[in-house]
């Protein structure tokens, strides 16, 4: 037992200032240490984090196709506020897969932008769905001004804006990048900002994902208070990143593009090589190419 707590044995470290603390190898904590010294905060950044729609009673107010279409024949102008919505196991790592699902956006307006809530009597077959859920949607707790709307969500238009989207509910970030107009449900969350297609390339990285990722846990997930705190460094003026994630996109699956942005994520953190090591033996699947990682 000696002997293998000399061969595999870490350090604690107790942070003074009450804050969380995680067990690390001496090679994680060297990592760590580097992350820290080259990179900022994200909650320094210019971008925003927001969980997705909580409704109350995902029954009543997350329709499929079929229903959609039934209420728009019925009344038209229901499509006004019918959007699309993605749930948690919906994202993938650089995508996505619509489950032809629809979020009945009946919202409760934003008062700082002057946007009133949705009046449910313009909106009759519509408010003859909700109907049929009435106990559910009387009784539930996230509620707007009345039953048929859904609670105060003061970032509502941010999700027509560009987003990176992730899980909640997964051991890995699995984020893409969306430009259209969709929605998320609770189970996941969104970022929305400036510098997005190279911050997505830095959160689905090796790095991120086996050794920053690490934290989540002690900060109750993977949302704001963890993304907040985690350190990534501007992009360079040649920045290699952001093109790259760019072709990923379009490309939608390409290994040597994934080695390529792992191996420019190691390079903007200083990496040695030693360390690299360390981080492709937990990615199984991956291998590093180091003629591509000058020194």
């Amino acid at each position: 037992m000696t002997d293998y707590v000399k061969q595999h044995g870490g350090s604690i470290s107790f942070p003074a200032n009450g804050q969380s603390w995680v067990i690390l190898s001496d090679i994680e904590k060297r990592i760590k240490e580097k992350i820290e010294k080259i990179g900022k905060p994200l909650q320094d950044w210019d971008i925003s984090i927001y969980r997705g729609i909580l409704t109350g009673c995902n029954a009543a107010f997350i329709i499929d196709k079929d229903k959609r279409e039934e209420l728009i024949k019925k009344s038209p102008n229901s499509a006004e506020i019918i959007r699309p919505i993605l749930r948690g196991k919906d994202i993938k790592r650089y995508g996505y897969k619509f489950a032809d699902l629809y979020l009945i956006n009946t919202h409760n307006g934003i008062s700082a932008k002057n946007i009133p809530a949705v009046d449910i009597k313009k909106y009759p077959a519509i408010k003859a769905h909700l109907d049929k859920y009435w106990t559910k949607i009387k009784n539930r707790d996230d509620q707007g001004i009345t039953p048929y709307n859904l609670r105060s969500c003061a970032y509502t238009n941010d999700f027509s804006k560009q987003k990176i989207v992730y899980r909640e509910i997964s051991d890995k970030m699995d984020a893409c990048f969306i430009s259209d107009e969709i929605f998320i449900n609770n189970k996941s969350y969104m970022i929305t900002g400036s510098m997005l297609k190279y911050l997505l390339g830095i959160i689905n990285s090796s790095l991120f994902n086996n050794i920053i990722i690490k934290n989540a846990n002690i900060t109750g997930g993977k949302g704001a208070d963890f993304l907040n705190q985690i350190y990534i460094p501007y992009p360079e003026e040649s920045d290699k990143i952001t093109p790259l994630v760019c072709k990923y996109l379009e490309e939608k699956d390409s290994k040597e593009l994934d080695k390529e942005i792992d191996i420019e994520v190691a390079r903007i953190y200083n990496l040695s090589r030693e360390e690299i090591e360390y981080i492709n033996s937990l990615n199984f699947n991956k291998s590093y190419n180091f003629s591509l990682f000058s020194r």
